[in-house]
């Protein structure tokens, strides 16, 4: 049997956290991964995340905002290829997430802005985006999409287990005892609802360390209220949009309580979750930016009944998963190879995905 090409590939991921660009290289030829090489981020400034925000209400200047955004990834590929020294004409493909503005899969739409052709042609690298579209036209909720990806990260441990990211959402990846025995779905709140609430208080852009929320006390009486939401009656695959919750809670909170009961929310939901898996997992992973989060992870190591480990106890790098993931899922794309699954988006069939932008 021939052996199966290698690929060189850059993932790139804008988070729904929309602090910056996650870079990431990895080889593989579609199917193991072979080598998960540098990765680093690129912050956006201030005012250009201040413009991702507002996007979602006003829409008159998303063009702009797309070429924009679509020049800081080139010029992070750019910075990347010079730091670690990687030359540009050994790199295959590009996995190209872009920034979600917008996610309803009730109404069959995920948008996210990034314009692959110009990043293909001012790269040079053929370039995969618009990971979601084939999916969503085929039924399925868009998102997750890394199971897949974690499935292969995970294939050295004990099954079944959790994958779990806390980005701005959170989602859960359950991986069974083979990799396409996959069950995923967004939990609820990651980040998305705590960074809000320090942002409206002018304590900055988020809680670093989840020291803002380990002074303050968790009010239970408003956390019962957030958890009457229905999307936590739904039964998988679901998937949410950033904005879609409310953080609901009074202006006579304190900074610190608000923060407590909000990352207690994201802790609980993640509890709830395991109510839809097939079996009980040996142990949970986090990855994203939440694991940084001390004050999450303390509730959910006190609120689950298996060990909690973060990717760095485990040799993975948290912060680069995502951007990892894509650059895997480009290089399956590229082979025909499927990223998305029925207990994981919810399609009839495992199907392939990602628009192809060649040089």
């Amino acid at each position: 049997m021939a052996k199966k090409k290698v690929f060189r590939a850059i993932g790139l991921m804008s988070g729904t956290s929309s602090d910056g660009i996650d870079v990431a290289y990895l080889e593989s030829n579609g199917l193991s991964l072979s080598l998960l090489g540098g990765w680093a981020t690129y912050p956006y400034s201030k005012s250009f995340r201040k413009q991702l925000r507002r996007i979602n209400s006003d829409r008159s200047s998303q063009n702009g905002i797309e070429r924009e955004l679509t020049e800081l990834h080139y010029r992070a590929v750019q910075d990347f290829f010079n730091s670690k020294k990687l030359n540009p004409e050994e790199i295959d493909l590009i996995g190209f997430h872009g920034h979600t503005i917008e996610h309803n899969p009730e109404k069959s739409r995920s948008v996210q802005i990034g314009d692959g052709k110009l990043l293909a042609q001012k790269l040079n690298i053929t370039v995969f985006n618009n990971f979601r579209s084939n999916d969503i036209r085929h039924g399925g909720q868009g998102a997750p999409l890394a199971p897949i990806f974690h499935s292969k990260l995970a294939a050295q441990f004990e099954r079944p287990l959790a994958v779990l990211n806390i980005g701005g959402v959170a989602n859960v990846t359950w991986i069974g005892g083979h990799e396409e025995e996959l069950w995923a779905f967004d939990t609820g709140p990651g980040n998305a609802l705590i960074d809000d609430w320090v942002m409206q208080h002018g304590a900055g852009e988020y809680d670093v360390d989840g020291a803002i929320a380990a002074r303050g006390s968790i009010n239970f009486e408003a956390l019962e209220g957030l958890l009457n939401h229905e999307y936590f009656n739904q039964n998988p695959p679901k998937s949410l949009d950033r904005n879609e919750f409310f953080m609901g809670l009074r202006e006579d909170f304190s900074l610190e309580d608000g923060a407590a009961t909000l990352g207690r929310f994201t802790a609980e939901t993640v509890r709830l979750s395991q109510m839809h898996f097939p079996r009980p997992v040996t142990r949970w992973i986090v990855c994203g930016g939440g694991q940084h989060n001390k004050f999450i992870l303390s509730q959910l190591r006190n609120n689950l009944d298996q060990p909690v480990l973060v990717a760095d106890d485990v040799g993975w790098h948290g912060d680069a998963i995502e951007a990892q993931a894509f650059a895997y899922l480009a290089i399956r794309s590229s082979l025909g190879l499927p990223i998305s699954f029925p207990n994981t988006t919810g399609v009839s069939t495992p199907l392939t995905g990602g628009v192809r932008h060649d040089p």
